[in-house]
């Protein structure tokens, strides 16, 4: 056994338990979020329900919503206006005037109505826009868990609990970019609470889409990447980094922005010249890179190849967008309505971007990020590796802007300024927060190690923050008493009140313990310190 053993297990430990408070926090968003009050939930879970059923993926603009889904939407009462919509419209429903369809009367899913007959519904499901991936996994976890034929919230849930696991997997792979890139294991420690600042992250990651397998696939190239440019040149990695980036390109084609950071990555890996004895020279770099590349698009680029080929564009339209009643943008404020409506969208715009986050918290949140990633690029230490990593974040918020730029050219309107696009880089930006950290405490280990509880603890409170904010946008009409609005969260919810109380004593547990850890992994971290040094003398 090394003398550094100790040090890792207590590591791994603390990690540990800070991926499981992150994770329940994220379960905490599933069960609070009423059902399809997220962009384009509904879809999403017919889509699952249709390939759980065999009926396959037609083609754009040919998918339709099953009966079940329809139901559904009726029962979840959408689009009701929430109480803490940004605008209120006194003639719209309101969706705390709502009485919710008993639980044991919610429709379920049957072989009978989780497929569209033919012409029975105008209701289009735009999703087949996008390959298959997602939908695949998801209806392989509807038969697994059994909830194939269960009420529809349930289903939903099961599929939410699904993006939750499929979320909680990143936040390793932030701690271990963050620790490749600075040799801290403070650092890492630091990188992994980083969603929970950001309320979005959890609604979104919360609900069912397609992102979160996004999100996982582009942390997965944010890590291996991340090894390359530290020299990690193996044949092994650049399969890896092949295998992971083409299964982002079989689900969505946000994970192109992450070809960049690819490719800079084998150019800004230690080669001869710059450490003689580092690694292979550029050439076989390249070949290595290429190779990555080639891999990815062998397992899923070549579904945006075939449309190009077949519908003459790289993604078809599933659903035409309808510009009438959508308000024109003047030029003189296209380019400052994009980026603050896609920065509002990324912190907090919560069910269909009509729950807002306070805009000096947004503008207090960008302006962080910014500065954060500007020391971690900036200064000596890693500046490669954070170059290489930036550049995802960085390129997938200025394709949505940049998308929407080209929109308004041609209808006058901003559309699709999603912040959640930008979730594909979440776990660089973690790592470049870390790394931002680490540099602002002279790359020392035993003061990174302090900084770990204050990060943690001002993570957890942004999280139980995010989450009462959440909970009065979404049940608690005006002037209610909090009681009133839970009981209204209770009668929506497939939980009941008893299972919503159980859920947050866990969550609640697990963020106290993630304190905990972090205030002594502080401790360890100086103890050991100090140890290393009497060891010296």
């Amino acid at each position: 056994m090394t003398r550094d053993a100790p040090r890792e297990r207590a590591y791994r430990r603390t990690l540990a338990v800070l991926t499981l408070a992150v994770a329940l926090w994220a379960v905490v968003w599933a069960v609070l979020t009423p059902g399809f009050r997220s962009p384009d939930e509904q879809n999403h879970l017919n889509s699952v329900i249709r390939v759980a059923y065999g009926g396959g993926w037609p083609a754009p603009g040919e998918a339709h919503f099953a009966p079940v889904s329809e139901q559904a939407v009726v029962e979840a009462a959408y689009p009701a206006d929430l109480p803490g919509r940004w605008r209120y419209r006194p003639d719209e429903t309101q969706f705390v005037e709502l009485t919710p369809v008993p639980a044991n009367e919610r429709v379920r899913i049957t072989a009978d109505n989780a497929l569209p007959a033919s012409g029975t519904s105008a209701t289009v499901d735009q999703m087949t826009q996008h390959p298959p991936a997602y939908y695949a996994l998801g209806a392989a976890v509807l038969h697994a868990t059994g909830t194939v034929d269960a009420r529809w919230d349930v289903a939903l849930l099961a599929l939410r609990l699904l993006d939750v696991a499929l979320f909680a997997a990143t936040v390793p792979l932030a701690a271990a970019t963050a620790r490749r890139l600075t040799g801290s294991r403070s650092a890492a420690l630091v990188a992994a609470p980083f969603p929970m600042l950001i309320p979005q992250v959890g609604h979104i990651l919360g609900s069912v889409n397609n992102d979160a397998l996004v999100v996982l696939a582009g942390a997965g190239v944010t890590y291996l990447a991340a090894r390359v440019v530290t020299g990690d040149l193996r044949w092994r990695i650049a399969l890896a980094i092949g295998l992971v980036l083409g299964i982002g390109l079989l689900t969505k084609v946000m994970l192109v922005f992450a070809i960049p950071t690819v490719v800079l990555a084998y150019l800004l890996a230690p080669g001869p010249r710059s450490r003689p004895r580092a690694g292979p020279t550029a050439a076989a770099r390249s070949v290595r890179g290429l190779a990555a590349l080639a891999l990815a698009f062998a397992v899923g680029g070549w579904w945006w190849a075939r449309n190009w080929i077949v519908d003459g564009s790289v993604q078809p339209v599933g659903l035409p967008r309808d510009y009438s009643g959508m308000t024109r943008v003047p030029r003189e404020e296209v380019l400052s309505d994009a980026i603050g409506r896609t920065a509002q969208a990324f912190f907090g715009n919560l069910s269909w971007l009509e729950v807002r986050l306070p805009g000096d918290l947004v503008a207090l949140g960008s302006t962080v990020l910014v500065l954060v990633t500007l020391v971690a690029v900036a200064l000596p230490g890693a500046r490669r590796g954070s170059v290489a990593v930036a550049l995802l974040p960085v390129g997938l918020a200025g394709g949505v802007v940049v998308n929407a730029i080209r929109s308004w050219s041609e209808s006058g309107v901003l559309v699709a300024l999603q912040g959640r696009y930008v979730f594909g880089g979440l776990t660089a930006l973690a790592a470049l927060v870390a790394v931002a950290v680490w540099q602002g405490c002279r790359r020392r280990e035993r003061r990174t190690a302090v900084a770990v509880p204050a990060v943690t603890a001002v993570s957890v409170l942004a999280a139980v923050a995010g989450l009462v904010w959440a909970f009065g946008g979404m049940y608690r009409g005006p002037g209610e008493q909090v009681a009133t609005a839970w009981e209204r969260w209770a009668a929506w919810s497939p939980l009941g009140g008893a299972a919503i109380v159980a859920v947050l004593v866990v969550a609640g547990i697990g963020m106290v313990a993630a304190v905990v850890v972090a205030v002594r992994w502080a401790v360890f971290a100086a103890s050991g310190s100090a140890a290393g040094r009497r060891t010296v003398v």
